[in-house]
């Protein structure tokens, strides 16, 4: 692998975020483990379980889809190193009331919708601010490769996450889960503190209204990325929200238990910091739409395909296929939202990406929870998938614009 993929790690400001993210999304996904399960077990049923996490979705949705468009005018316009702060201590704060619900066992399902929500609110205002920074913290050669190591940050823990949760689960139970994220969350908070001041905006101040119409008309009018953000929606209607309901699949669909719901999120982590790397390894070259399109494809037909499995065991590849499939097509967007943006419109740019990626997602998986409560999770799987794999396709061959970049 070239060594270039990790040349951002030589801007101090930029390795003191990444490092904090590493830590800090370990315990993102130790909770995000937690969650699934808890609900799953409270379920009691298939049906309810897939309809109980499609709820929740719904829940983290709602936030991300009503504050993103604002969010991007506050990266815009507002110093990023004081709303990160903010965001983190939040994110940290909303998982402490969690380990304490649990504690006492009084974590009821409202009450879990209702953090989520108030985290999802933070970590609308966190992802596009964090994700616009991201330019001033390394030289722009090496923003491609930065934004993939930002990606492996995330997916990195991903490989060891699950499994930690899922043997704190079978050994303490939740509480500690949600708590030891609580904790990790904090260590995004202290390299902020050490990081230098973010440079004053660019963008100067305009009323919100009118702020927030000059980035979507950005991206309605730029001839590629109004299909990657069209296709991008898509996908995330149809197919991303599949690590939602992986819960529901494999602990009341296939019979599993916390380890194997550990071991199978696992796979789908091993496989997008595989796909995280690839994004880092390749982001400088040309031709980036080749990665965005075999990455769609990849993802949306390893959903098509758990719509056939049966066996638990053999869902482990497809998930690792899922996932790297999933990351490379998440990084391959993002390099090209933020290397055709330009400098004064990027947050709102990079708002709209999150708002499709943190808000619709898990808005599609109300969607598809509520589907797959009447006609199952395998047809639900294989139907999605299929349609998302045909979507992908015909972007990218019918509008010959997109391979040019």
């Amino acid at each position: 692998m070239r060594a270039s993929v990790f040349a951002p790690l030589r801007f101090r400001d930029f390795r003191l975020l990444w490092l904090g993210l590493m830590v800090s999304n370990l315990g993102t996904w130790i909770q995000f483990t937690a969650n699934g399960f808890y609900v799953s077990q409270l379920a009691g049923s298939p049906a309810r379980a897939a309809l109980y996490l499609g709820i929740l979705g719904g829940a983290r949705a709602v936030p991300v889809i009503l504050l993103s468009p604002v969010a991007g005018v506050v990266a815009d316009t507002f110093p990023r190193r004081r709303v990160l702060f903010a965001t983190n201590v939040a994110m940290s704060l909303a998982a402490l009331a969690l380990a304490v619900l649990a504690a006492v066992h009084h974590l009821t399902l409202l009450a879990l919708i209702l953090i989520s929500a108030f985290n999802a609110a933070a970590n609308a205002f966190d992802s596009p601010v964090r994700q616009s920074w991201t330019p001033f913290l390394v030289e722009r050669p090496f923003l491609g490769n930065a934004i993939g190591l930002t990606s492996v940050a995330f997916n990195a823990p991903a490989v060891i996450g699950p499994a930690i949760a899922g043997l704190l689960i079978v050994w303490l139970g939740v509480a500690p889960a949600f708590l030891l994220n609580a904790i990790l969350t904090l260590a995004v908070v202290v390299a902020i503190l050490m990081m230098s001041p973010s440079p004053p905006p660019v963008a100067a101040r305009v009323p919100m209204y009118e702020s927030i119409r000059a980035g979507l008309a950005f991206l309605r009018g730029h001839a590629i990325l109004r299909w990657i953000m069209l296709t991008f929606t898509l996908t995330a209607v149809l197919v991303r929200p599949y690590s939602q309901l992986i819960p529901a699949f494999v602990v009341n669909t296939l019979h599993g238990n916390a380890q194997t719901l550990g071991w199978a999120v696992a796979a789908a982590g091993v496989g997008g910091f595989a796909g995280a790397l690839i994004t880092a390894a390749f982001a400088g070259r040309e031709r980036r739409s080749t990665q965005w399109v075999w990455a769609g494809a990849c993802m949306s037909a390893g959903v098509c395909a758990l719509g056939f499995i049966w066996n638990v065991h053999a869902t482990i590849p497809v998930f690792f296929t899922i996932g790297l499939g999933t990351l490379a097509y998440l990084g391959a967007s993002n390099t090209l939202i933020q290397t055709l943006s330009p400098d004064d419109v990027r947050g709102r740019a990079v708002s709209v990406y999150t708002m499709i990626a943190v808000g619709v997602v898990p808005a599609g998986s109300l969607f598809l929870g509520a589907i797959a409560s009447l006609i199952g999770l395998h047809l639900t799987f294989a139907i999605a998938g299929g349609v998302s794999l045909i979507a992908v396709l015909a972007v990218y061959v019918f509008h010959g614009v997109i391979r040019t970049v």
